[in-house]
């Protein structure tokens, strides 16, 4: 069984800051990318950001300047650190890692097959 914890989400202000952190335990396979995903009422699951196990990054148009992932995949750790917020960045944030080769212009969540539970954030006044 493989486990990602996520942390770190919660309420802010618009223009605030949150950082979501993700660790993923258990009998785990060489994991090769890491990601977060998000899924706001009434929409699809879209992506946020991925990492690769080269430190290959991608990012959803709409986060790019505002949003930072980071981690060391190799030891399956991965962050997303998120300035600038907006009411529409309002989801459930999904972490998620790949055990397969994900290109990371490429990725979708059908390239991920382990995910955690997922934790909200809310961006409103």
């Amino acid at each position: 069984q493989v486990h990602l914890a996520e942390s770190g989400g919660g309420l802010v202000s618009p223009g605030g800051s949150l950082r979501l952190s993700c660790a993923a335990s258990g009998s785990i396979l060489s994991i090769l990318a890491m990601g977060w995903f998000r899924q706001a009422p009434g929409a699809q699951r879209e992506l946020v950001a991925i990492i690769t196990r080269g430190a290959q990054t991608n990012y959803a148009d709409s986060v790019k300047g505002r949003f930072t992932i980071t981690g060391d995949v190799a030891k399956n750790t991965v962050n997303l650190q998120m300035n600038s917020l907006k009411s529409e960045d309002t989801a459930v944030y999904y972490c998620a890692a790949a055990t397969q080769p994900v290109l990371a212009l490429a990725a979708t969540q059908d390239s991920f097959n382990l995910w955690g539970q997922g934790t909200q954030v809310t961006v409103s006044s």
